[in-house]
């Protein structure tokens, strides 16, 4: 069958070229009537536009790079399903690269969007993002992992920890233990803010003082699970009565740590995470965590990126408020 191209739709709709290519580009100068019309026979032919033509013509390609450190963590899938909503809203499509958390692949990704030409990148950074230098010429938004110079878009993580750590200290709970993410992570840090911030501790002691209560750990399950078996693998005077995960990875491994050592959940130990994907709602008891507002930062990065929007300045993010989700993970605390 020989391919249909946007003459053949212009003779039977008995219109020009040009207004085919408006209708096709929801140009406000064609009349409703006459775009159902030609919108049918495009659908009748099954006419399909030629994506890098069109890119030629108008010098934009519609296309929108986002780079991410992992595939596999269920934050950035939800962030790149989300995105992707977000740009096909607008008319765009998007091209997903992983950097595996390296520096010199993430630079490598970013090169190879900048030579597809797309419109512009979300990207959220590599943790060794001290290395990276991003094109000036493109339109580059950074989100999650905040990056010193360049303006971006996160959830609060200082407030939204410090919200979940208050949910466990009104339940009556004092020893509540901690599991941080990697120390050289940006969002790891802002998370272990709030949680000393709830704690009333100071950023220059607060490690020391309740370095007993805190366990650094990457986002992953099994890191959770190892960090759980430290933090409660001892007297249960000592133990803490409830633990804030900084991922809901970590949290579901802990309560695993927790199930294993026989401590019983929200009876013995109450739990909170953080993220708040789809996982945790999924978890027998049903876990109580800080939910993360994943879509609206994907929307807000496509509509910076597409000018819907003002580019957050340097130095004034973007930050978007957490909520807590409540789960069946947290209860008031046991009497020793």
């Amino acid at each position: 069958m020989p391919k249909v191209g946007i003459r053949d739709v212009a003779k039977l709709a008995g219109v020009s070229t040009g207004t085919v290519s408006r209708v096709l580009n929801d140009h406000p100068s064609v009349t409703d009537e006459l775009r159902a019309r030609v919108r049918r026979i495009i659908d009748d032919l099954g006419y399909m536009p030629d994506p890098s033509a069109r890119s030629m013509r108008s010098k934009v390609s519609r296309l929108i790079g986002i780079v991410i450190p992992d595939l596999t963590n269920p934050f950035f899938s939800e962030l790149v399903q989300s995105a992707e909503q977000a740009a096909a809203s607008h008319g765009y499509n998007i091209i997903v690269m992983t950097s595996f958390d390296d520096a010199a692949k993430e630079a490598d990704r970013i090169g190879q969007l900048t030579s597809r030409k797309v419109d512009g990148i979300i990207l959220v950074p590599s943790n060794d993002f001290h290395t990276l230098k991003l094109p000036k010429a493109l339109p580059i938004v950074v989100v999650d992992r905040l990056m010193p110079g360049y303006s971006g878009i996160a959830s609060d993580h200082r407030s939204g920890v410090r919200l979940g750590v208050e949910h466990l200290l009104k339940l009556g709970h004092r020893r509540i233990g901690f599991i941080s993410g990697p120390r050289h992570s940006v969002p790891a840090n802002d998370r272990l803010k709030g949680y000393l911030d709830a704690m009333g501790q100071s950023d220059d002691d607060g490690q020391i003082q309740a370095s007993q209560l805190i366990a650094e750990a990457a986002f992953d399950y099994e890191s959770g699970r190892s960090a759980g078996n430290y933090l409660l693998a001892r007297a249960r005077s000592e133990r803490p009565t409830a633990i804030f995960a900084s991922s809901d990875q970590q949290a579901i491994g802990c309560m695993r740590a927790a199930h294993d050592l026989g401590i019983p959940i929200p009876a013995a130990l109450s739990i909170v995470g953080f993220d708040g994907i789809p996982l945790s709602s999924m978890t027998t008891p049903r876990l109580t965590t800080v939910k993360q507002p994943i879509q609206k930062i994907a929307a807000a990065a496509v509509a910076v990126l597409l000018n819907k929007q003002p580019t957050p300045g340097v130095g004034h993010p973007i930050l978007l408020d957490c909520e807590l989700a409540e789960g069946e993970t947290t209860s008031s605390p046991q009497p020793d």
